[in-house]
């Protein structure tokens, strides 16, 4: 399917900012789908990109002269700006003209990173300005589903039956998914063609967006970071060993990781904690926000994980996924949720924990078509230990094709339950 073909379901979200806010701020890594969706979605308004160096001079050189050029060529439709990130001045620019005028949907920006950061524009802008946060093809996307309402379910229901009939997808299918990853125009690839380009995007990275972000003097350095972070996608950061790994102090380790984080490629997965502090580990997980990148870094095919090959690498893969697809849709549920990861001193350790209101839901991974009662054991500790104040569901994602009961609010559910859930019932 063609990039342009994906029908995305942040599009609901973006269309009721633009009804309720006077700038909308569309952000999300380079190449996912921002511009054709803006594009397509609103059919009308003046588009410009900052991706052009002639327009970008301009802006640059006259802000406030150039907008209302633009302002008056869009004749009262929204201004939508391409790239935005790449202008130093466009900030306080559009802060000034949305205090003067109240209209709602006057510009729609889309950026690589949110160029209102500074505490004074944020101060400024409260209530003026929507950011929303555009991620890699969820696997719903790629199948034409509903958002993936798993989170709902458990909070509304936990029953078993209330769950949509999963699709059939095989273990194989589910690895090709895991390669080729949620880039729009990169996963249709071969094997090749794809790992090429997504080295290439990775260099894109770091030569052009990073410095629209901060000007970084090793600019090799934050190459090999990106690579150790893709070995080390799902796992629980060690700033020190990674900054022994690449060369870089602790100190820099961290402020690069901020860069990433800002640009969405990586995102940090906090601990989650009871209070017992003497119990918790409190380091937060990294993962790459999308697992094409991290296996095509680490030049690893769906060959790899044949029968009778190390499967140790796919588990990390896996676990990525299942927290991006949770990720991807968890702005698209009814209720709040925030995601974390446990685990305690004796190495016992819940994957994913999302937690809303007095309800916790663990996640645990297994890159395996078959499960068994011992896969729910950590459930077991965390709920009745540190999660015992709080009402639990647990549930271990897996490759198989069935949904299985594992006793009092456990289950074990095929990972093609993300792209499961009909569209009815994300419109109802």
């Amino acid at each position: 399917m063609a990039d342009d073909l994906y029908e995305r379901h942040i599009k609901t979200e973006l269309e009721l900012a633009l009804e309720s806010a006077r700038v909308v701020n569309l952000i999300g890594p380079r190449q996912i789908g921002k511009t054709t969706l803006v594009r397509d979605m609103l059919g009308s308004g003046h588009f410009v990109s900052f991706d052009d160096e002639n327009v970008l001079a301009a802006i640059e050189a006259d802000p406030q002269g150039q907008m209302q050029i633009l302002i008056t060529t869009a004749n009262g439709e929204p201004i939508i700006i391409d790239e935005v990130q790449r202008s130093k001045k466009i900030a306080l620019t559009i802060k000034r003209i949305v205090d003067s005028n109240r209209r709602m949907g006057q510009f729609l920006l889309t950026g690589s990173s949110n160029i209102f950061v500074s505490a004074d524009v944020l101060d400024s802008l409260a209530g003026r300005v929507q950011t929303l946060k555009m991620l890699p093809l969820s696997s719903a996307e790629i199948d034409d589903a509903g958002p993936c309402l798993l989170l709902d379910w458990a909070k509304e229901s936990g029953e078993q039956n209330a769950l949509p009939p999963c699709r059939n997808i095989s273990k194989t299918e589910i690895i090709d998914r895991v390669i080729r990853g949620g880039y729009p125009e990169i996963r249709p690839l071969s094997e090749r063609s794809r790992q090429r380009r997504y080295r290439e995007y990775i260099d894109t990275i770091v030569d052009r967006d990073v410095a629209d972000v901060m000007k970084i003097r090793r600019p090799d350095s934050m190459r090999r970071l990106i690579n150790q972070l893709a070995v080390r996608t799902g796992n629980e950061l060690n700033m020190t060993d990674l900054g022994d790994k690449v060369g870089l102090t602790r100190q820099v380790v961290g402020e690069y990781l901020d860069i990433l984080e800002r640009l969405s490629l990586v995102t940090r997965l906090p601990a989650w904690t009871s209070g017992e502090a003497g119990r918790d580990i409190k380091q937060p997980k990294c993962h790459l926000i999308d697992t094409g990148i991290a296996a095509a870094l680490r030049g690893l095919t769906p060959n790899d994980f044949a029968l009778g090959k190390d499967q140790t690498p796919l588990g990390a893969l896996f676990e990525t996924y299942v927290f991006t697809e949770l990720l991807k849709c968890i702005s698209l549920q009814r209720d709040e949720w925030r995601l974390y990861h446990w685990r305690d001193r004796r190495g016992r350790e819940v994957d994913i924990v999302a937690e809303s209101g007095n309800l916790v839901v663990g996640f645990e991974m297994k890159a395996s078509s078959t499960v068994s009662r011992a896969d729910f054991d950590n459930f077991d500790v965390f709920r009745s230990g540190p999660a015992a104040k709080w009402t639990f569901l647990g549930l271990v994602i897996y490759t198989g094709d069935q949904v299985l009961a594992f006793g009092d609010g456990q289950f074990a559910i095929p990972a093609s339950i993300f792209s499961s859930f009909p569209k009815a019932t994300a419109q109802s």
